[in-house]
């Protein structure tokens, strides 16, 4: 009997059913036909954030195979070890987070024949709890073809928490600095999932894009097409750790703030930027950069603290900003994004209106809706989450 790829004949199909459906789910005990195949995409690390939590940020591919529509009604994840269930998504979470074809703005709960989505998720443990070792993912769905419900379990990785993240110091020195479009929830990073060179990669996963708010709470003061008004334009850009320049790029004009342009060539999306080999297989992106301000080229060593450029509004960006992430690769887009940590930095509020506040007062100069930290928080070793206002050391 052969299978032909991406479908299942007559004879597997008889197969499938007998062997595989007792009582709605699959057996466990013994090799069977089922109607996904699910992976997890890269390596899963833990990370400390802010909110002293651990968080496990990944992505899990999830095909159907058969020759049915797979209605999907629950995911689980689940430490095998303890038998504890993590993370439990139902129907409406799933079709929040199940991107088809893994193309952000396609999110459904339904699987078409021969169809994959891509799972974007987040656990987060408890403050005390132990990081899992592994991870398997229980799932459950109806199958139009048999019309019957199917549970299996797939996806079964290992977890890191040995793995200890890159540690960095300041990327910026002064106070009121935002961390936006953060671990673990927001959209524009942690689902900027790409199609490179017939892999898909990932490398923005712990992005953030760093912003400064005045002493009023406002990002940008008086005209938002004018980059100068920004709390943030030109403010100097500091190396994290001693290490060597990998790449640069000093030539690529300030894009005008208020949209992101059109038609950039992918070579152009970070602007004017460096990468930076900081050790230990962690490289750190810094993009966006004025142009003429970089200051290092490839083969240059440099020292934590030492300016290599300032925060600028180059290459595909709307508003001036530092955008800075740590990937397992020199390229900063064809490379696996992996968690990092700052080691000293003081929490002093969080946006805890989300997203929409932070691009209305990045569009109107309206201050954000903060709720303050009081007092603030002087953490180490922790990586800050979405809409958190941090600062830096001088």
């Amino acid at each position: 009997m052969t299978l032909q790829p991406r479908r299942f004949g007559a004879i597997a199909f008889a197969l499938f059913t007998a062997l595989a459906i007792v009582h709605g789910r699959a057996r466990a005990a013994e090799p069977e036909l089922t109607p996904l195949t699910v992976e997890v995409l890269a390596p899963v690390t833990p990370v400390t954030g802010s909110d002293g939590q651990r968080h496990l940020v990944y992505e899990l591919k999830i095909e159907n195979v058969s020759g049915g529509e797979f209605n999907l009604k629950s995911i689980d994840v689940v430490d095998p070890k303890r038998d504890t269930v993590l993370l439990e998504l139902d129907r409406a979470e799933i079709a929040k987070r199940l991107a088809i074809g893994g193309s952000r703005g396609a999110e459904s709960a339904d699987l078409g024949p021969a169809q994959f989505g891509v799972l974007f998720v987040h656990v987060a443990i408890p403050r005390g709890e132990p990081a899992p070792a592994m991870l398997v993912h229980r799932i459950t769905g109806f199958f139009k073809k048999i019309n019957a419900d199917f549970t299996m379990t797939g996806g079964q990785t290992m977890s890191a928490p040995w793995r200890r993240p890159a540690v960095l110091g300041p990327p910026l020195s002064g106070s009121g600095f935002v961390a936006a479009d953060g671990c673990c929830d927001s959209i524009r990073h942690v689902r900027a999932l790409l199609p490179i060179d017939g892999r898909l990669e990932l490398a923005q996963r712990f992005a953030i894009d760093w912003e400064q708010i005045d002493s009023e709470g406002r990002v940008v003061s008086g005209d938002p097409k004018t980059l100068e008004n920004y709390v943030i334009f030109g403010k100097a850009v500091l190396a994290v750790d001693d290490g060597t320049v990998v790449s640069s790029r000093n030539d690529l004009p300030e894009q005008v703030p208020g949209a992101l342009p059109a038609g950039l060539p992918l070579a152009e999306a970070d602007g004017n930027y460096v990468v930076l080999d900081i050790g230990g297989g962690a490289y750190v992106l810094y993009a966006h950069m004025q142009p003429g301000s970089v200051t290092v080229k490839a083969g240059d060593n440099v020292t934590r603290g030492e300016i290599l450029g300032r925060v600028g509004n180059s290459g595909n960006s709307q508003a001036p900003h530092l955008h800075l992430h740590v990937t397992e690769g020199p390229s900063p887009i064809a490379s696996n994004g992996v968690p990092y940590i700052f080691d000293a930095f003081t929490l002093t509020a969080v946006d805890r209106a989300g997203t929409a506040d932070f691009d209305k007062a990045e569009a109107t100069g309206s201050a954000l809706t903060l709720t303050k930290v009081d007092p603030p928080q002087a953490l180490r070793n922790m990586l800050p989450l979405d809409l958190s206002v941090v600062d830096f050391g001088p």
